[in-house]
């Protein structure tokens, strides 16, 4: 029996829900500011993941994978500190929106890891989409945020490496694991720095917050840095690294929109008509040939 959905769209359908969710981690990230430190933030969220990735894997009762340690712990550093506080740190003096310049060049990035570390040989009509679809993103940020190079910018390139990175070393582990316990043995292997380093930036990184920024910190430990892993995982293994990672070009417009509505910027037609665009590049993606 021919199933209901084929891999490569359950892959795209897996990776957009993980999107989804990455697109508010800016603007939560925002909100998390106004009452916690970028290293408390980057700490903090780790330690609430970490407790939810252990109590999982005691749940499901699954054993300690043998040999995937070195794997795990450098997609840990990536992912699980790496991007965070090197975002963290840009959200201090940059808008959200600007933002996007990260999540227009992470498809390109990670499709580059993918060769050099899986091996993944795209078509020549894969990178100009690849290309195309960063260059549209980058753009309209340029245009949005009157983007400047600055310290900022250079936090912004630092958290794409480390994310684009880390996407690669967890889509090759899930393959032999599930998204979901790919991140999680990541999180609990990066516990006692996530538990030290919140105790050490507690008396600093923690400032009256506000009941907001107490929410977006938990939405940081709960969904950003655990849940959207899950789906996102099992999305670059199931419909191939490159391919998938195509649809984090949307994730510029996730953002914006929640950028709009929790904290108040605005969107116009110009963003209605880089988003289409950027969606035909990514369709288009979709049908380019991937070995």
């Amino acid at each position: 029996m021919k199933p209901a959905i084929s891999s490569p769209a359950l892959g795209l359908i897996l990776g957009a829900i993980g999107v989804t969710i990455f697109g508010l981690t800016l603007p939560m990230t925002r909100i998390a500011l106004t009452g916690f430190s970028p290293l408390f933030i980057t700490f903090g969220r780790a330690v609430i993941a970490s407790a939810v990735a252990g109590m999982t894997l005691f749940a499901l009762g699954k054993r300690w994978p043998k040999g995937a340690f070195p794997a795990l712990f450098l997609a840990g550093l990536c992912l699980v500190f790496g991007f965070p506080i090197f975002s963290s740190i840009a959200m201090q003096s940059l808008p959200a929106a600007h933002g996007g310049v990260v999540l227009g060049l992470l498809p390109l990035l990670t499709s580059i890891f993918a060769i050099i570390v899986d091996g993944e040989r795209p078509s020549p009509l894969f990178w100009f989409c690849g290309i195309a679809g960063a260059a549209l993103v980058v753009a309209f940020s340029a245009r949005q945020s009157g983007f400047q190079i600055g310290s900022g910018d250079l936090w912004l390139v630092a958290s794409v490496i480390s994310a684009s990175l880390g996407y690669v070393l967890s889509a090759r582990l899930t393959r032999r694991l599930s998204g979901r316990e790919v991140i999680s043995w990541a999180l609990v292997i990066m516990m006692p720095l996530s538990l030290t380093g919140a105790a050490l930036t507690f008396s600093i990184g923690v400032t009256s917050p506000s009941h907001a920024a107490i929410g977006a910190l938990a939405y940081h430990g709960l969904l950003s840095m655990f849940g959207g892993f899950v789906f996102w995982n099992a999305g670059l293994a199931i419909g191939g690294i490159s391919r998938v990672a195509q649809i984090q070009l949307m994730q510029t417009f996730v953002t914006l929109l929640f950028s709009t509505i929790l904290l108040g910027e605005h969107i116009g037609i110009e963003t209605i008509i880089f988003a289409v665009a950027v969606a035909f590049v990514v369709w288009l993606g979709r049908k380019a040939r991937i070995s």
